[in-house]
Formats: structure tokens, sequence, C-alpha cells
């Protein structure tokens, strides 16, 4: 026990050593209008984990932690800037708000990893309940959607991409290798059972030819997934030129197989090489809609194409599927405009100020644009600094710069790109759960 000498003042007793009477609740652990509570119960009282809860079918067996705490945990890390299994499983052990979560249950890292590869595809699809219960509560208008993407690292490094004629230099240069490997190796049989006998053991490889046989495989399997996506995409405009005449189609025959200059990543060969203002990055192109009045995420996607414009069409669909409700009006910068995407919003009866080309701070427009590019280009200029294609700064940039630089998330754990849009669903549900806490607190 800490003992005062200064008698001219009193302070409060600091004991770490005693007891306490009646231990506190969990519930007591963080004050009561804390966000580890609110995810908690919306966990409990509002998100259908059924899905989740009917695997869990076998009644032998040690019990494991529920399903709704283990999910709760996760969206909760997720609000809280923690992604790493590890780093959640420390969380529970070191946190009284992670501990108000858990009812103080400390899950290991590998039962966290394990539940978030299990439940992928469900934990997915809790996006679209959370986005539910935000336009439940009034926050989703629909009024004015802005669309942006973003790229964001993989879980993948630029020096492991290789481009198609590499890759067959190098599988030639390998299994050359790997067979003088095993050629010395029975040679060496040979001569140690000329030497000590047949039944002396003598036949193990060096430890270092696994490794090469592993990036042979890599190598293989990735030389083998660019040969099908040419032979596919071949497929498709040899369709596409049977409409056409036949005319030049001797002297340009479509090819079936992947340029020399086709790269694929040999540790995640889903993600792309993708170019940042920061330069190129090994990653995919994360894609959302946000709805101008709260700021929440009504649709979100990901994908490893280098372009915005063909992004458009999905995200309108989907927010009109997530919300059962029209989109009023739709911003999104010049990476948006194709001919075929003004056509199509026009078709669907939603206003559109999407930027065609680049326009200089004097008004001024550069770049070749059809006629719908340039009736959208008197559209925005008619409106002038008052103009609604000003919205799309203010309500979708914030939303990349919270998730990026306020929340950290600026690379992707997991490999593939249906983990990694699973991963970002997860986060764009967690940014809504946050909107959803602050408005629910400013209404009570």
């Amino acid at each position: 026990m800490c003992e005062t000498t200064d008698m001219s003042k009193t302070f409060r007793e600091w004991n770490v050593e005693q007891a306490m009477m009646f231990p506190p609740r969990v519930l007591d652990f963080v004050a009561a209008d804390h966000l580890a509570h609110f995810v908690r119960n919306v966990v409990l009282e509002e998100l259908d984990l059924k899905k989740i809860m009917d695997q869990y079918s076998e009644s032998r067996g040690y019990p494991p932690y529920h399903p709704a705490m283990i999910t709760a945990l996760i969206l909760y890390a997720y609000t809280q800037k923690i992604y790493s299994s590890r780093r959640i499983a420390a969380a529970c052990e070191q946190r009284v708000d992670f501990m108000a979560v858990t009812g103080m249950q400390q899950p290991d890292f590998r039962t966290i990893n394990e539940f978030r590869k299990r439940h992928l595809k469900e934990l997915r699809e809790l996006f679209q309940q959370v986005l539910k219960l935000c336009q439940k509560a009034g926050m989703v208008k629909l009024a004015h959607v802005a669309l942006d993407g973003t790229r964001i690292s993989g879980n993948a490094a630029k020096d492991q991409t290789q481009t198609y004629g590499r890759m067959k230099k190098t599988e030639q240069e390998l299994a050359e290798e790997i067979a003088g490997w095993f050629r010395e190796a029975e040679r060496q049989d040979q001569s140690e059972d000329a030497a000590y006998g047949v039944g002396r053991r003598g036949d193990e490889l060096p430890g270092w030819v696994s490794d090469k046989k592993q990036r042979l495989e890599k190598i293989r399997q990735a030389k083998a997934e660019l040969e099908a996506e040419a032979k596919a995409e071949a497929e498709r405009k040899k369709e596409e030129h049977a409409q056409k005449p036949p005319r030049n189609r001797a002297r340009n025959p479509i090819p079936e197989t992947p340029g020399e200059d086709e790269k694929r990543n040999l540790t995640d060969g889903d993600s792309r090489l993708l170019k940042t203002s920061h330069g190129y990055i090994q990653g995919y192109n994360a894609q959302i809609a946000v709805d101008a009045d709260s700021q929440v995420i009504v649709a979100q996607t990901v994908t490893n194409q280098r372009t915005d414009s063909r992004h458009l069409g999905p995200l309108v669909q989907q927010i009109e599927s997530n919300t059962q409700d029209g989109v009023g009006e739709i911003s999104a910068d010049s990476g948006y405009y194709s001919e075929q995407n003004l056509e199509q919003l026009e078709r669907a009866g939603i206003r559109g100020y999407i930027a065609c080309g680049r326009r200089d701070k004097d008004g001024t427009w550069h770049g070749d644009v059809g006629p719908l590019g340039r009736r959208m280009r008197g559209r925005i200029d008619q409106g002038g600094r008052q103009s609604r294609y000003r919205l799309r700064k203010q309500t979708v940039e914030p939303v990349f710069g919270i998730i990026k630089s306020v929340r950290g998330f600026r690379q992707f754990l997991l490999r593939g790109i249906s983990n990694v849009s699973a991963e970002w669903s997860l986060l764009c549900a967690a940014h809504n759960i946050l909107k959803l806490a602050k408005w629910n607190a400013a209404a009570a």
C-alpha cells in the first residue's frame, strides 16, 4: 500500500492488492453509452445469424465460443481499427471495452482467425443487414449518392509478379535444375548402394529442393491461369466477331495464348499492379457508393480491374437491391465516364453528375467526349460553384480518408478476390455501425 508522507494534503488510497467485496458486472466495465454496448446489442438483438448458427449442429465435444460473441468481437474490433486476429485476441485480455463485448471470455487468435475464415461468406452478408438498420433509422435518403474507388494493397509483394514470357523461361530453368538434382540423387543412390548395400538410406533430397519445387508449382499455376484467361477472352471476342463482317479477320487472328508481357502475381494471383498517386501497388480496386445525407455506405465491391468505368452500373444495381429503393442523383469523377454509363443513367431516370474529361480551374474541359458527355459538361458548368457535382468531393472522399487514415486500413489481410471482397464488406459494415451509433446518440 502506498503511504502518504506529506501531511499537508490527504490523497485517496491506492492499493492494487485490495479485493472487491462485490465484483462489478461486465456491463459496468465501460460507460452505459459506450460503443461496445451498442455493437454487442446490435449483434444480439438486430442481426440475423441463423446461417452461422446452423453450422453448429454437432452436440458432442467441448462447447465452442458462442458465434454471436465472436461476430460481435470481430465487428467491434473493426470499429477500433484492429484487424489482425492476434491483436484482437490481445485486446480481449487487455482492454475492458473488449471485455464488455466478450463477457471477459478470451478466445485465442487461432479461434478468431478460424471463425473468420470459416464464416467469411456469412460475415460478408452482414453489410446488407447493417445497411437496412441505417435505412430503418432514416439515415439513407438516396437523394444524392456519390461513387468512387480507391486502390488498396493486397497481401502480396510486387517483386513476386512475373510476365508470361518470364514464367515460361523460369519454368524451363527450374524444371531443368530440379531434374538435374534428381539425376544427381539417383547417381548418389547407386553409388551408395554399391558401397554400403541396397538397404542403406541415401535418397533424401537437399532441403532447398522443396522450396524451388514449390516455386515451380506456383509458376506453373499462374501460367495456367493466364493461359485460361487468354483462351476465355479469345472465345468471347470470337463470339463478338461472329456478328460482324469477316473483313480483316484472317489478317488479325485472335490469340488464344497470353501476350509475353501479361503479368500475374505468384503470391496472390487475383491481385494486380495498380497505379496510385504514390506509385504502383500490388492490390485491389475497392469501390463504394455513399449517401450524401449521412455518409452511409449503400453499396460496395472489390475488383482487380484497373479502371472504374465498368463499376457504375453494378454499383447502381446493388444500391437498388440493398435498399429496395431508387436513387435520385449520382455523382462520380471522370473515371466513371462512358457514353454507355450516361445512357444507362438516363434510362434508369437517375440524374447524373459525371465528370467527362479533365477540367482546368478556369472551367476549360479537355478530352474528346460523345454527345451525352458534352451535354453532361453543360449540366455541370450550368451549376457553377453550386453544382451538385461538388457533393461528390465532400461525400465519398472523406469516407476513404476515414477508412485509410483514421482507421488505418491500408492493406488487406486475406488473399484472393473472394476473401478480399468479404474483408472489405466487413469493413464497410463497421463503418455503417459507427454512423448508426452516432445517429442514435444524437437522437437520444
